[in-house]
């Protein structure tokens, strides 16, 4: 891999040729070169730029490093040299100036130990680029009209020359047969010479002659037949019985018998025959419960092991009258209609979430809805068991497959979009940590749609001026430079990932501005959460989660509104489905009484919101267009957002 490719550039026009290893994709190749024009190009124009100023000053003797700066307007018009090149990939160009040429070759800019070993073998393969061209041009003044009435000898000679096939000797012969008639001579003729210059033997004739008699072996074999007769196949098994001879033990043999049954029935049995444990008498058959007839025994020994929850004091069930601001109301307690109410009719709203409630984990309402019948006709019990996911998510999960096989089967053309990720963290209603990852997605076509060709276009990615970092996958897609980028890869049945980037903290937008207010007062805990939505966003959020890790597990608790208790993970939810985008501050409230004092030191509450969805824009505004307006080789579909750590404290 030391030199990856060649190339002759003139000093005026474009380039005439260029050869690249298979492994080395022709854009990058072609961006080193542009680097390396550009470089020579900018260094003579300061040159030329630094010579004028001086040769302007007043100087009677000017000094010899002067003079010597001012030979030749282009510093890279030595005979030969090296320079690195390039931004993001860096090569190392090897060139040699042959008259108004340049011959170049590219390899890779690695470390001081590697980047010696490549830079030699990249001279040599110079070296022997340059003497095709002269001998193709017949002496050093080589021209580009030279080089192109030699075209085909030349680049089948530079192909050979790159690969590294070439040694001395094959390289003399190229070089004398470049002028010929036959340019397969040119290719085929090298090896032969180089063999009869060093005296090796023709290998080419004896294989020949050893592959004719290795096929004439084969057809005589595969007709010949081999009989043996009776006697030796007789003789033969008498050998392996005397060899390894069969010993059956007794007990071998008593094990191997089958035991018999005295009553076992000759007549064939009816295997839809009803059971004969149906004659059974009815004690035989519930013998294995015992019932205790005792009267004298004690029915609470069955209830020992039973767990029975401490319940709350009488204070407890009284109402309280919360004066902080935001919170204002009645919480807890149990309060009658009238005397001659039902203990339904009084329990009735009770746990809901409203009501305060002693249970805090059965927030229902006391409607009583009717069960829905599965969907899809019964299908989705298909994929249902003892331990699989309920009617309803077998459902959803097969009627999103149908839909992504539906969606694969209906692309022509691959598709891109970017997924982003937002993190925020608030303290209070300032903002101490905000980022936001985003990742450029590519999905190809199946590969059975496919058909084994591979998928390559160009693209270019707009709204970048808010980008801190990003990171390519190389194997799949290389950068072109102007936020142009080439992608090449094969298909796949999921999603690419092949460029991630990340914003800068003060342009990175924010979907939500949330605020979490806590009050511990004596033993009793308030918790409010206020949220505003950006109105810049270009479509509001829906299916919003608020989630408050709570410190201890209630046993008495009032939200508003209704909210969802996880007593395992002590985390109390509210589901909100849409925020409007303009005018609209929401509040989430819960209180609840705690084991410690206010005196003794503040509870930990954190809160956490998730929410995702989709749309034509991004957060970022970071969008993926085409390279060309006038070719269209791929589809933008809607993007995706979602969020990763968004907290409050």
């Amino acid at each position: 891999m030391a030199c990856l490719a060649l190339s002759l550039q003139p000093t005026n026009g474009p380039d005439i040729m260029l050869q690249t290893r298979e492994w080395f994709p022709p854009s990058r190749a072609l961006a080193a070169l542009s680097a390396f024009r550009l470089t020579r190009l900018s260094q003579s124009s300061h040159r030329a730029a630094s010579s004028s100023s001086a040769s302007a000053s007043a100087q009677p003797h000017p000094s010899s490093d002067d003079l010597d700066s001012s030979l030749g307007d282009d510093p890279l018009a030595a005979s030969s040299g090296q320079v690195i090149v390039g931004v993001e990939s860096k090569y190392r160009v090897i060139y040699r100036l042959v008259n108004s040429i340049y011959v170049l070759g590219v390899t890779t800019a690695d470390d001081q130990a590697r980047a010696a070993t490549n830079a030699f073998d990249c001279i040599n393969t110079v070296n022997q680029a340059v003497s095709v061209v002269v001998a193709a041009c017949r002496g050093v003044d080589v021209t580009p009209e030279k080089v192109h009435r030699k075209y085909p000898e030349v680049y089948m000679a530079l192909d050979i020359v790159l690969r590294g096939a070439a040694g001395a000797v094959r390289l003399a012969a190229i070089l004398s047969s470049i002028h010929g008639d036959n340019i397969a001579k040119l290719v085929s003729s090298a090896p032969d010479a180089e063999s009869r210059v060093r005296g090796a033997d023709q290998w080419s004739a004896q294989m020949e002659v050893l592959s004719a008699d290795r096929r004439a072996t084969l057809e005589s074999f595969s007709g010949a037949t081999f009989e043996l007769p009776a006697e030796t196949l007789a003789a033969g098994d008498e050998v392996a019985v005397a060899i390894a001879p069969v010993v059956v033990t007794e007990d071998q043999s008593q094990k191997d018998q089958p035991p018999q049954t005295t009553d076992e029935s000759t007549e064939e049995k009816d295997p839809f025959a009803a059971s004969e444990k149906l004659n059974k008498p009815e004690e035989a058959l519930v013998g294995g419960f015992k019932k205790i007839t005792d009267p004298t025994s004690d029915p609470t020994a069955a209830l020992a092991g039973l767990e029975v929850t401490t319940l709350p004091p009488a204070e407890a069930t009284k109402p309280t009258f919360v004066s902080v601001e935001g919170f204002e109301g009645d919480y807890g307690g149990i309060e009658f209609g009238s005397e001659e109410a039902s203990l339904n009719d009084a329990f009735e709203g009770f746990n809901t979430a409203f009501g305060g409630g002693l249970d805090a984990s059965e927030f229902v309402t006391t409607t009583k809805t009717k069960p829905k019948g599965p969907g899809l006709t019964g299908l989705e019990l298909l994929a249902t068991g003892p331990g699989g996911p309920t009617p309803a998510t077998a459902a959803g999960s097969q009627l999103d497959g149908i839909m992504a096989a539906q969606a694969a089967a209906e692309m022509t053309t691959p598709e891109m979009y970017i997924h982003e990720e937002i993190n925020a963290e608030f303290k209070e209603s300032l903002l101490s940590r905000v980022g936001l990852k985003g990742t450029v997605y590519l999905r190809t076509l199946p590969p059975k749609k496919a058909a084994g060709k591979e998928t390559e276009f160009s693209f270019r990615l707009e709204g970048t001026s808010v980008i801190k970092r990003a990171a390519l996958l190389s194997s799949t897609v290389s950068s072109l430079e102007n936020n142009l980028f080439h992608v090449r890869t094969g298909s796949k049945e999921e999603p690419i990932p092949v460029l991630k980037f990340s914003l800068q903290p003060k342009l990175t937008p924010l979907p939500l501005r949330v605020r979490l207010l806590k009050r511990h007062s004596g033993t009793l805990l308030s918790v409010m959460i206020q949220y505003a939505s950006n109105p810049t966003l270009p479509s509001p959020l829906t299916n919003v989660t608020f989630a408050v890790k709570l410190p201890v597990d209630p046993t008495l608790l009032n939200v508003s509104p209704k909210a969802v208790l996880n007593r395992e993970e002590r985390e109390l939810r509210w589901h909100i489905p849409d925020i409007p985008l303009k005018e609209h501050t929401g509040r989430l409230r819960a209180r609840m009484p705690v084991d410690q004092d206010s005196s003794e030191g503040e509870l930990d509450v954190v809160g956490m919101v998730r929410f995702s969805g989709q749309g034509l824009m991004t957060l970022s505004g970071v969008s993926i267009r085409p390279a060309s307006e006038s070719v269209v080789q791929f589809t933008e579909v809607s993007h995706t957002y979602s969020t990763g750590n968004y907290s409050c404290l």
